[in-house]
């Protein structure tokens, strides 16, 4: 097998496979040659190679969102660790394993105007879980000035001595950080760094391994259940009426169906669930903006919990979060392993347990449900807004609402859903989806770069087919994301064009002048059309709702092509027809 002759290389590489990471993804350059040598010349390796390192990051971030793993993404020194940036920051918050392996130049260089060189060092900050700065192979470097010469020894021999001793506290010291910086990626589900210096030639390959990594001993995340903590929220739980659940994003099938049920059987409890939770029962509430919106103070104080439990990630809902802000729970639970946001600056307990852990040692020592007609009552609620939304799509012209209503329908059975920030995540969250459906969005810093490059990720690595519906600035945005030879011929892309950001024509502000087309709204007149013929994407559009529907009875068909809809709506009537329908419902 051919390596790179580099021991820190080499070193990388092995540690890489002994903590089991096997999906590499390497955007070309020369300084990250060592690396890219070791990896694609091992078969226990799956590489990718996509030139655009921030579709890289994203890319690499699908893969690890599916298979809830660390995956590695490789590039050159420079500005390409810098692209990665925006992909680092979605899995900080996102809490998604990605491992950024940078190659740099040696310290001697970086300062005196090299090209490609910046301060690679610690470069992400705080939204890197773990920085590990590498050291500088020494065996077979030449003296490059004065300050380079190694003390005065008496002899050949002795600085020979010297020279390999230093070199082998190196060696110590890289396993060391490789191992420490691998295992927090995993252990934390967080990003990391590992910034890898190589000097000239970086070219140069053996058949055998020079360095022989001493033995290491992975850890594993264990929870330990606290029965005194359990058993104290008990009595709490026992004597409140009014117990709210609130899920963020949370991995499909992450709770077993008796939990679920011994929840829906409480009439003591709420549950309100988002797109992004996965998860799902008749009694429970997703569409939360459905409920909340329309509310009046004295419905709002009805609503507010005695106790809120919440597990799983970041909210989508800026209503829920308003809610819980204003009508604070007298208790907030929150369940996760590492985290727990104050996101309704009311948070009282952290307990560290996965929540299936915790909801199963929990609900064992539950003695008895609650009487109260806390959820009868909003169950009544969700019924008639239900019934509301149906009447109002009866009224309405074709815009994006109603689009997303027939678009959401045709997903195919037992299928995942992506989804592109900004207006398509809050649009999708106002239809209640199938439980077959799976879905998933970059909630973490909620940008609409890289959404694109995420679904794509996630399409090569998922056992299921992968639907991606975005608007049209966050598709333009990530366009690269398609300069790609993995995407499979089943993946499906829907862009909702309606010429621009039609987010902030829901906000505040001055609309229908050339400053706000131009500045906040980015009005265009481009199509995907190019893109897909430049990239080998089977391109399709539509701009009615009949031409919609019909074009989506075989948009899911099988093709030697991934396909891609474009769905033309009108600009200027989608945030009437959205500000509309909450006073419709109501």
């Amino acid at each position: 097998m051919k390596h790179s002759k580099i021991p820190l290389s080499q070193t990388v590489v092995t540690l890489c496979k002994t903590h089991n990471i096997k999906h590499i993804v390497i955007s070309p350059g020369s300084r990250n040659a060592p690396l890219t040598i070791g990896f694609t010349h091992d078969d226990f390796f799956e590489c990718y190679s996509i030139v655009d390192e921030r579709c890289a990051a994203f890319f690499a971030l699908g893969i690890a969102q599916q298979l809830q793993e660390p995956v590695a993404v490789v590039c050159t020194s420079g500005s390409a660790l810098l692209n990665y940036y925006p992909a680092v920051s979605e899995a900080y918050y996102s809490r998604i394993p990605l491992v950024v392996l940078s190659a740099d130049r040696p310290k001697h260089l970086i300062g005196i105007g090299d090209g490609q060189t910046i301060k690679q060092t610690n470069v992400y900050g705080e939204h890197s879980l773990y920085n590990a700065n590498l050291k500088l192979d020494l065996l077979g470097k030449k003296r490059r000035n004065k300050d380079d010469e190694l003390p005065i020894l008496k002899s050949i021999e002795n600085k020979l001595e010297y020279f390999l001793g230093l070199q082998k506290d190196i060696q110590t010291y890289n396993e060391s950080e490789i191992h420490d910086a691998l295992t927090v990626a995993k252990l934390e589900s967080a990003p990391v760094h590992i910034n890898i210096p190589f000097d000239e030639p970086l070219y140069d390959t053996v058949e055998e391994l020079t360095i022989k990594p001493k033995p290491f001993n992975l850890k594993s995340r264990i929870e330990k259940i606290d029965e005194f903590e359990i058993d104290s929220l008990l009595d709490l739980w026992h004597s409140a009426k009014r117990k709210m659940i609130l899920v963020g994003v949370l991995q499909p099938n992450s709770i077993e169906e008796q939990w679920i049920q011994q929840i829906a059987d409480d009439d003591s409890i709420l549950v309100f669930t988002e797109t992004t939770s996965n998860l799902s029962h008749p009694d429970f509430f997703p569409s939360i903006d459905k409920i909340i919106a329309p509310l009046e103070a004295e419905e709002f104080k009805a609503l507010q919990p005695d106790i809120l439990l919440t597990f799983g990630g970041l909210v989508v809902s800026k209503k829920i979060k308003a809610f819980l802000r204003q009508y604070k729970p007298e208790h907030h639970w929150h369940v996760d392993m590492l985290r727990a946001n104050d996101t309704f600056f009311s948070l009282s307990k952290h307990v560290q347990l996965t929540p299936n852990t915790f909801l199963e040692t929990f609900f064992s020592k539950v003695t008895h449900h609650t009487k109260s007609t806390y959820k009868s009552s909003w169950l009544s609620v969700r019924e008639k807004r239900r019934k509301r939304h149906q009447s109002y799509l009866k009224t309405i012209s074709f815009s994006d609402f109603k689009a997303f209503d027939s678009i959401l329908k045709s997903i195919p059975k037992d299928s995942q859903l992506q989804v592109g920030n900004s207006s398509a995540i809050r649009y999708t969250q106002l239809f209640q989806l199938r439980k077959d459906i799976s879905v998933f969005c970059n909630r973490g810093t909620s940008g609409i770069d890289g959404s694109t490059s995420t679904a794509v990720g996630s399409a090569v690595v998922s056992n299921q087919r992968v639907t991606f519906i975005t608007g049209d600035l966050s598709f333009f945005y990530d366009s690269n994301a398609l300069w790609n030879n993995y995407i499979p011929n089943s993946f499906r892309i829907i862009v909702i064009n309606n010429g621009g950001g039609g987010i902030f024509r829901i906000l505040p502000g001055h609309k229908n002048t050339e400053n706000f087309d131009t500045y906040f709204e980015t009005k265009h007149h481009l199509t995907a059309n190019q893109l897909c013929e430049m990239y080998g994407f089977e391109y399709h559009y539509v701009s009615n709702e009949a031409a919609l529907n019909e074009s989506l009875d075989s948009f899911y068909s099988v093709s030697s092509q991934p396909k891609l809809l474009e769905v033309f709506t009108p600009s200027t009537v989608n945030d009437e027809i959205l500000l509309d329908y909450f006073k419709f419902i109501k």
